[in-house]
């Protein structure tokens, strides 16, 4: 490799991102300049390597290249350190800024790096403003606070220069002392003009915004509290580099009463613990970490996900746990920190971060959830789920033990729980003591298991059992029958299903012979129940259409028998009669008025609409009868049915809703519903927020083993980061997508998430990676049976290595398509996608083929396509190989075909195209090649174009 090629490469990394990718790419590079005897190269590349390893969280390894750089600058001046020189002072600050978080370094090294560092600052003639404001840190950080209050007033008044910290930088220290000693609000009227002006540092405006969470905080600027550390964290969440502050962001959830989110992030980051960039940021994370982790513990059972690392392997810890190791671990690095420094400053600065609390009103800040997850009641939304009506749970006094028998049955029946169960508590009160009769023993253990039904099923099917042993040693077969049906039932629920479908059976059949019409239907409504629990969904219809038919006499009955038959069709795909069952049983419902009925049925009427309004209404309806216990489902189907109608941010907060509702039930499926949130997020415009959701469900789906779900939320989380214009983490997903895809079900998965990589790339001018993966797309697709697929990416692997300046390599790429689109053509009728995409390779053949200077040859292959395209109706791509024949015909020297060929273009493009402008500035040259230069300048002032074709 030349000296040429290797500083071609140095010009290429410092367009990659901070982190790993970029230090290994110098890594690299500075290898191969070692073994070189370019010393100037090698300087160049441990210059950028020392700013490489601070901003991508490796300081420690700066200190050797800046050692070596600044040894060579003194050692051996050359001409070329003069460029170097102002980057090389700046550097000063990092090695100062590094050195205070690694303890083992002593104290005694940093102040004579301070000492080097002002006197070259004074003899280049630079202010010593950034050698103050560098001492008050160290001061600060030893807890001398004379000596800290001294150096900032030298800092504070000494005259900025170039080597002072950016116009972010610099406030955002001094907005970190004005919240040290409290004059929160002068912090915040400092941060004002700050960020209302522009900052170009990579490290702003997150840690001014970071800075400032606590002043607006204690400010009572809540919305800007909440709004900061949103923006903030979505900005650190990806670099390590940044773990000291996204330490500040768990420790901010703390104190706002959001204990949830600080374990969410904490969880995010934990691993980085065992890499953190520096022993201080370690000891701020774990800090911070473990006061949020106390009090999550402290609300409940929680655990995180831990992933493996060295002889530790992967599995969750609980909360506790993980608490007093942090502590142990924050408390450990101060208290190395202190015999370092000579004080106990660490040690008492982290005990204030291991007590930090929740102070004042809860504040949200999670994207996700609308409330702290305490179980509170739900908060207000439109529609307003009401207050059922007030049950009827008095007790006759005088009534007698078969009395309240009879209340406690007839209310079961007429789902009034409330007064179901007071009557059977007065009974037990009243009639403890005397000896029940037979028969009133019967009914209690009958009454028994209708209390535990929903909530304890062993305990419900051994009542059941009692039950209907005392009413065969009775002789009572009817009330037998009916509890041989429900033990049934709840035996085929339990698994039990060869004993509880015999008991559903031969109790339908009895009771259809001696029962009356309500025994009769409940009976078959009960077979019904059992047939459809075990998939067997006709058998289950037909039973539950004689339900239907008898249950005219008990409207109650005929309610629940009308919800469980429209279940039955919505099953069995018959969409209409499921809609008009569920209508029928909405109508029967309302008429007796029961809440969890009206919900049910409302909610099936929901998903039997076709019309998303309708659906939203039906929901409206459904909530505003649901107990609490039964409005998350109703607010999952209301968040897609408004997504439906296109009306994204109504259905974000249903999705946000729901989500609450089940971390407040103990759900452990919340993640799939934050995947769907995140795509109401983005749907409504909102992509910091579908962010944030989408990254909290991959981790969730992870948790869970739901591999394929978790992929598929990482393909939408990588479109947001797009949405975001944040390309690295986009890309970094689509890279981890095609790993996880790597098997030959996948394989056309696999090459779509390749080939959207290399899109990305393509557009962001990184060429020769774009080409390697649309090179691996090409591969996928092959392999996955795809030609055409396999075409087109081929096709984009050409135009990426023609404009990454690798002509031979993209004149092969050609002579692949050609092959591939020879397999694919003359059909004798040709599909237009094909026809499209062989149109593109003729496009894309002839930039290559004219760059390698083989101009007749791309004529030709253009010849023709504007043609095939218009057949097709693709309008604007036949004008865009119209230019591009334009633009041939004057690159070879043939303005005179050029010309009328140009302003036939032009004359069809709408005159504010970026295409007529281009067209327009090709024509002009055109003309002044053929000696008129009035034409040529009538043109570019026509469309106001300069001589560079700028408008």
């Amino acid at each position: 490799m030349s000296e040429d090629d290797l500083w071609r490469m140095l010009h290429e990394t410092t367009g990659m991102p901070y982190g790993a990718g970029r230090t290994a790419a110098l890594e690299q590079l500075l290898r191969r300049a070692d073994a070189g005897d370019d010393r100037r190269l090698a300087f160049a590349v441990r210059m950028e390597a020392t700013g490489a390893y601070v901003s991508g969280g490796e300081p420690v390894k700066s200190f050797v290249t800046f050692s070596w750089c600044l040894a060579e600058f003194d050692r051996d001046p050359q001409p070329y350190h003069q460029g170097y020189t102002h980057e090389l002072l700046w550097h000063f600050k990092y090695m100062v800024n590094a050195m205070l978080k690694f303890p083992e370094l002593p104290l005694d090294r940093t102040y004579a790096v301070l000492d080097d560092m002002e006197r070259r600052y004074y003899e280049a003639g630079h202010s010593l403003q950034a050698v103050y404001k560098h001492r008050y840190l160290v001061a600060g950080h030893v807890g001398d606070a004379e000596a800290a209050e001294r150096w900032h007033r030298e800092w504070q008044t000494a005259p900025r220069d170039e080597l002072s910290d950016c116009a972010g930088c610099d406030p955002t220290t001094q907005v970190a002392y004005l919240a040290e000693v409290g004059r929160h609000d002068e912090a915040v009227v400092l941060a004002e003009p700050v960020l209302d002006g522009r900052l170009t540092c990579i490290e702003q405006p997150q840690t001014i915004l970071t800075a400032l969470l606590v002043p607006y905080l204690r400010t009572g600027r809540r919305d800007e509290a909440r709004n900061a550390h949103r923006e903030a964290y979505r900005r650190l969440r990806g670099n390590l580099a940044d773990l000291w502050d996204i330490a500040d962001h768990v420790e901010f959830c703390t104190l706002t009463g959001n204990e949830a989110r600080a374990v969410e992030i904490v969880e995010r980051h934990l691993d980085w613990l065992d890499r953190a960039p520096t022993p201080a940021a370690a000891m701020h994370f774990a800090a911070s970490a473990a006061a949020a982790l106390r009090h999550a513990a402290g609300a409940g059972d929680v655990s995180l996900h831990r992933r493996a690392a060295g002889d530790r392997p992967a599995g969750e810890v609980s909360a506790a746990a993980l608490a007093a190791e942090l502590t142990a671990t924050a408390t450990g690095l101060a208290a190395r920190f202190d015999t370092r420094n000579g004080t106990a400053h660490q040690s008492e600065w982290i005990v204030r971060r291991l007590a930090a609390e929740p102070a004042g009103e809860h504040l949200p800040l999670s994207a996700s959830l609308r409330r702290r997850p305490a179980g509170q009641a739900e908060a207000a939304r439109s529609p307003q789920p009401a207050t059922p009506p007030e049950e009827e749970v008095t007790v006759p006094a005088d009534a007698t033990a078969e009395e309240l028998l009879d209340l406690a049955d007839e209310r079961l029946r007429t789902h009034r729980r409330a007064g179901f169960v007071a009557a059977l508590a007065a009974y037990d009160e009243r009639f403890a003591e005397a000896e029940p009769s037979p028969s009133a023993a019967a009914r209690r253990w009958e009454l028994r298991a209708g209390e535990l039904s929903d909530t304890d099923g062993p305990a419900a099917r051994d009542a059941n059992r009692a039950a209907l042993a005392a009413y065969q040693e009775l002789g009572d077969p009817l009330r037998a029958q009916a509890v041989a049906g429900r033990l049934g039932v709840l035996l085929c629920l339990m698994g039990e299903t060869e004993e509880g479908l015999a008991l559903v059976r031969e109790a339908a059949d009895f009771l259809a012979g001696h029962g009356d019409a309500r025994q009769r239907a409940a009976a078959h409504d009960r077979l019904g129940l059992a047939l459809a629990h075990l998939g067997r969904w006709e058998e289950a219809l037909a039973a539950a259409d004689r339900a239907l038919d008898e249950a005219h006499d008990d409207p109650w009955l005929a309610a629940r028998a009308a919800l469980h038959r429209a279940h039955i069709l919505e099953e069995l795909e018959r969409p209409e009669e499921f809609r008009a069952a569920a209508g029928e049983a909405r109508r029967l419902a309302r008429e007796v008025g029961v809440g969890e009925l009206v919900t049910a049925a409302a909610l099936a009427y929901a998903r039997a609409a076709e019309d998303p309004a309708d659906q939203v209404a039906a929901c409206d309806e459904a909530l505003r009868t649901a107990p609490p216990e039964a409005r998350l489902p109703v607010r999952v189907f209301r968040g897609r049915a408004l997504l439906s109608a296109n009306r994204a941010a109504e259905a974000a907060e249903n999705f946000a809703e729901a989500v609450t509702l089940c971390v407040e039930q103990g759900a452990e499926d919340d993640a799939f519903l934050r995947w769907e949130l995140a795509t109401a997020y983005r749907a409504a415009g909102r992509p910091a927020e579908a962010a944030e959701v989408a990254e909290e469900a991959v981790l969730g789906l992870d948790r869970l083993g739901a591999q394929a779900e978790a992929d598929g939320c990482r393909h939408l989380l990588a479109g947001i980061y797009v949405d975001l214009g944040e390309l690295e983490p986009a890309l970094a997903l689509l890279d981890q997508l095609a790993h996880n895809l790597d098997g030959p079900d996948n394989l056309p998965y696999r090459a779509q998430v390749l080939e959207e990589a290399g899109a990305l790339l393509y557009d962001a001018d990184r060429d020769a990676l774009a080409a390697q993966r649309f090179a691996e797309a090409t591969t996928a697709y092959r392999l996955g049976g795809a030609p055409l697929d396999e075409l087109r990416a081929r096709r984009r692997e050409a135009e990426a290595l023609f404009w990454s300046g690798d002509v031979p390599a993209a004149l092969h790429a050609v002579e692949v398509c050609d092959g591939l689109a020879a397999a694919l053509t003359g059909q004798p009728e040709e599909p237009p996608a094909v026809t499209y995409e062989v149109a593109m390779v003729a496009e894309a053949a002839a930039l290559v083929l004219a760059a390698a200077t083989r101009t007749d040859e791309a004529l030709d292959r253009l010849a023709g396509v504007p043609a095939r395209l218009r057949g097709i109706e693709a309008f604007g791509e036949a004008a865009r190989v119209e230019l591009l024949t334009g633009e041939t015909l004057a690159g070879a020297g043939r303005p005179g075909e050029a010309e009328p060929l140009l302003r036939e273009v032009l004359g069809g493009l709408p005159p504010d195209s970026r295409s007529a402008s281009r067209a327009a500035w090709l024509l002009a040259g055109t003309l002044d090649e053929l000696g008129r230069p009035d034409d040529a300048a009538a043109i570019r002032a026509e469309h106001g174009l300069n001589d560079d074709g700028n408008d």
